[in-house]
């Protein structure tokens, strides 16, 4: 099932190159450093390692974290703990011990084979004392034996002959953003074999870490262990001449006292029993085919999409426990401190139903660790005055509520702001039930839920009919005074999603009791006392879930997403673009709150979840309102997965794959510019989500899942598997036939690097504003961020600079001045070559020529370039709200031509424009280096010398090759 071909295709600016497997990175940005050390995380399911380099590199972030090891901690209560760094290896050459700030780097690539769990690194490096040498680094976190891990380092001189030492070392001097966890109660080493004995400063949670050294390829090698006052460490130095090759393994073996009572020696004793570095990389290789086996998915047609959604599940595979019951998978999974591991309703909405129907068993875990804490539930119940189990909003090791209740203002320090989740966002007691029902629905695992998921779902339905208030006046009941996953609006009452999840919950309650007393009577008899099920409380619950309070339009279907919601101020989010941060972030949250601005639309999830019980008008009813409040940039990277499940059912697949890429490159592409915090696991989640019950249109019948597919247009082919009830499910999704496109009867340009070149223009703008500013600015500068908006380039300009929204428009006005001021210096002269020629064939061939910018002074441009009495319409940054990679540029230019979008084919130099004429469901051409446009249907590298008839024939051509495709499906 697993196709393991490798096409190499570069898609980003961020120098990361996408084959179907491996995610590489071929030239190092030290401005990239903390986020690429989120990308190439690995993970076990039992412990996660940042891609910080064995070597090290200043100002790095080390860190491995592994489930469960918590530790106390002020505001937070606890957090993961970063543990003893078993990465330190070092090459030293001639005194000269290897780094990538020091000498030269005349070749780099880093690479994450995700079929096989790998993360490996090749540098080419000029020493500073002139040697060269080829390096080659790789490592794995066993998932064959998680308390396994191993790095191999080789190297091979070109032109330096002599001694070569490779060091190696166990560094316990770690710490969380400045927080020390670990005490060190034993380390040492003998002959070749190091380790470190720690023990956790509050929770006393021991660990032990042993690693070994061996050396093959050099017969005369010699290691010695030295003990220094920081770690003790090994060096193995090795009689190195050009041409040869030397490789050094490091073995390492972890256990906590979670797994045994003494760490250390099971260390020593796991280190003794391992055998080679490759008969170990060879059981991880046989596990992680066993795990793709049953989770891949195969996308064809779309390496962007195929590379994006294979990252998202691997990193979603790896982290999750296999041997552990005890803990869950936190919201930046193993890769970052953030949200300090612990764990969110994301783990059963949007990650669970990946791993239920792949890998049930995995899923069973993560359920189970709730069980385990519902006597932390139960305490938190009781403390806010109510019965039953009401989970933690944050959730660590005991299920007692770790949220912070204040937590310092960033914006005015020795000011505190209260933090409300912890205390009132109460619908993750309804989430936990629904993750549970849906892993016995899909599972029929009926031994699971007499044992422990019956009892989360009953005593969790006794907490809320305890926490609902009846209302005489309106003869109905209300959950008043909460927070809704649209964390934009704090202590509503009456959020849709809540009080329709309750209900939800308590028919489903209802449900397991009647199974339960009919299946396993003896269960029930045990659970009705110590629940307290009784008669009357059973009726209370049919009653509460009749008369729970929802504002619906009985016309249209409209939900009112709380008590006033509708009342609230609404906005024009053009208004605010161009924008780089959320909504919220500019406004500040009590402003926010009081707009119709969402974080993630409650009711728009809420009709996902529930989607069964809901109509296609109702959804459109919805859709058309809350959608367009929503701030889908920058708000929630929860949302957009779901918004492309959505809009698939809506039949409207431009903007379903356009949400969709907003999940599946969050942390690849670095889109919410958030990623060096850690993955973002329930993206990951949704991903999968959005491709198997968005595109694929899985549907759960009584006798078995059925798909409803709604591909998008450049996908020739989606495969993947499904457990379901004991069973597995192939899906191999093909169009039909071959879709035989209109003629192209449009063309849509792109101004800047296709019509024109203005970027001196806009350098000697934003130099003057700079200049005025008093800030640093030059040529180098303004080329690394030119294909930025104008807020982003404005933004990295400032830098640090405290600015307030103000400011930043009134200085992007007076840098467009300036730019405009400019604009004489335009003439005809600076059309880019073959522009005229091709123009002047496009009108007579009757063409219809629009132009396509996201530049507010593109009407400026296009008069002082002599063109704007060849195109027959305009769209700009006036146009539309959303520019690139939204599609809606494209389709407005559409629009005004009079055409389908599929009559037309876009010009474009850039990866965004690509991505946003595709996602129009137009053809894209390419103009420049492959690299930045890959994605495109054709790519050229510029309009010089082309001729429109030739260019109709590639297009033509490229029309067959996909049609052929088509038809061989």
């Amino acid at each position: 099932m697993v196709n393991v071909s490798a096409h190499h295709h570069q898609y980003n600016q961020n120098m990361i190159a996408a084959t179907d497997w491996n995610v590489i990175e071929t030239e190092f940005d030290p401005a990239q450093l903390h986020h690429k050390e989120t990308v190439f995380t690995l993970s076990n399911g039992y412990l996660g390692t940042r891609g910080t380099f064995e070597e090290g590199y200043p100002a790095d972030t080390p860190a491995t974290l592994i489930h469960g090891v918590y530790d106390d901690v002020a505001i937070t209560h606890s957090e993961l703990v970063n543990c003893p760094n078993w990465l330190p290896l070092a090459v030293i050459v001639a005194g000269d011990r290897f780094t990538m700030d020091s000498g030269e780097i005349l070749h780099y690539e880093r690479r994450l084979d995700l079929r096989l769990g790998i993360l490996s690194r090749d540098v080419r490096w000029r020493s500073p004392k002139g040697h060269t040498l080829d390096l080659h680094f790789e490592r794995f976190a066993s998932l064959a034996d998680q308390h396994v891990l191993a790095i191999r380092a080789g190297y091979t001189s070109l032109d330096f002959q002599g001694d070569i030492t490779v060091e190696i070392g166990l560094d316990a001097q770690v710490d969380n953003q400045g927080v020390k966890h670990w005490r060190t109660l034993n380390q040492s080493g003998v002959e070749e074999i190091i380790w470190l004995y720690n023990q956790t400063r509050h929770s006393e949670i021991k660990l032990g870490m042993a690693a070994k050294i061996v050396v093959a390829g050099d017969d005369t090698a010699s290691v010695r262990l030295e003990k220094t006052d920081a770690f003790p460490t090994l060096k193995a130095t090795c009689n190195c001449i050009p041409g040869k090759t030397v490789t050094v393994d490091k073995i390492v073996t972890v256990f906590t006292s979670r797994e045994a009572e003494i760490p250390i020696a099971a260390a020593l004793e796991r280190l003794a029993e391992e055998p080679n570095y490759p008969t170990l990389l060879a059981a991880h290789i046989a596990a992680w085919e066993k795990v793709w086996q049953d989770s891949d998915i195969i996308i064809e047609g779309d390496r962007q999409a195929q590379l994006s959604v294979r990252y998202n599940l691997f990193q979603l595979l790896a982290v999750t426990p296999r041997h552990d019951t005890h803990v869950s998978i936190p919201p930046k999974t193993l890769s970052g401190f953030a949200y300090s591991g612990h764990i969110f309703w994301d783990t059963e909405i949007f990650i669970l139903p990946f791993l239920t129907l792949t890998q049930p068993a995995l899923a069973r875990n993560l359920l189970t660790y709730r069980h385990h804490t519902l006597p932390g539930a139960r305490r938190k119940a009781q403390e806010a005055g109510y019965q039953g189990a009401m989970y933690a909003w944050e959730s660590a090791k005991t299920g007692d509520e770790v949220t912070p209740r204040w937590v310092p203002d960033a914006k005015k320090p020795g000011e505190l702001i209260r933090i409300w989740c912890g205390d009132i966002e109460v619908h993750i007691t309804a989430d936990v039930a629904y993750a549970v029902w849906h892993y016995w629905q899909h599972t029929h695992d009926h031994a699971w839920m007499r044992d422990y998921g019956a009892e989360i779902i009953l005593d969790t339905a006794i907490f809320w009919q305890s926490r609902v208030q009846w209302h005489p006046q309106r003869q109905c009941y209300e959950i008043l005074d909460v927070i809704g996953p649209d964390e934009n609006h704090d202590r509503v009452d009456n959020n849709a999603f809540t009080n329709l999840m309750v209900q939800w919950h308590l028919q489903s309650a209802l449900a397991v009791w009647d199974w339960l007393k009919q299946t396993y009577p003896t269960t029930a008899a045990q659970l009705a006392p110590k629940l307290n099920l009784t008669t009357e409380n059973l009726h209370l619950w049919a009653e509460i879930q009749e008369r729970l309070a929802v504002t619906q339009d009985a016309a249209t279907g409209l939900i009112e997403q709380f008590d006033g919601f509708f009342q609230l101020e609404d906005i024009n989010f053009a208004d605010y673009e161009p924008r780089h941060k959320s909504l919220q972030s500019l406004l500040g949250i009590e402003a926010t709150s009081q707009k119709q601005i969402l974080k993630q639309p409650d009711v728009l999830m809420l009709l996902y979840l529930l989607r069964q019980r809901y109509d296609h008008k109702t959804l459109q009813s919805n859709w058309d309102y809350y959608n367009q409040r929503t701030d889908h940039t920058y708000g929630s990277s929860l949302g957009p997965a779901i918004h492309a499940i959505l809009a698939c059912d809506l039949n409207q697949p431009s903007q379903a794959y356009t949400h969709f890429l907003r999940s599946a490159l969050v942390d690849l592409e670095d889109v919410r510019l958030n990623a060096h915090e850690g993955i973002h696991a329930a993206s990951a989640g949704g991903v999968w989500q959005a491709v198997v019950f968005g595109f694929a249109g899985i549907r759960i019948t009584e006798s078995g899942p059925m798909a409803c597919p709604n591909l998008p247009p450049n996908w020739t082919r989606l495969q993947f598997r499904l457990q379901w009830r004991n069973q597995c499910y192939e899906f191999d999704l093909r169009p039909a036939t071959a879709i035989a496109r209109p003629k192209i009867t449009g063309v849509i340009f792109d101004l800047e690097g296709v019509l024109t070149d203005t970027s001196e223009l806009h350098y000697l703008s934003w130099q003057q504003l700079a200049d005025e500013e008093g800030i640093t600015f030059d040529r180098e500068t303004h080329k690394k961020i030119a294909k930025l908006s104008h807020r982003q380039t404005l933004e990295q300009i400032l830098g640090d600079r405290s600015t307030t929204e103000a400011q930043i428009q009134e200085m992007i006005e007076r840098k467009n001045c300036y730019f405009l001021k400019l604009t004489p210096n335009i003439t005809t002269a600076d059309l880019l070559p073959g522009v005229a020629n091709f123009l002047q064939e496009l009108q007579a061939a009757g063409i219809k020529i629009a132009l396509g910018s996201s530049s507010k002074n593109a009407q400026v441009v296009i008069q002082r370039l002599g063109i704007s009495h060849q195109l027959d319409a305009v769209a700009d940054g006036h146009s539309v709200p959303q520019a690139e990679p939204a599609p809606d540029l494209f389709l407005f230019a559409a629009e005004q031509l009079g055409l389908t979008a599929s009559e037309c084919v876009v010009l474009e130099d850039a990866a965004a424009g690509i991505q946003a004429a595709k996602s129009a469901g137009m053809l894209a051409v390419g103009l420049g280096p492959v690299e930045h446009v890959g994605q495109a249907n054709l790519v050229l590298p510029s309009l010089e010398g082309v001729c429109w008839q030739e260019l109709q024939e590639r297009i033509i051509t490229s029309r067959k090759r996909e049609s052929l495709v088509g038809a061989a499906l």
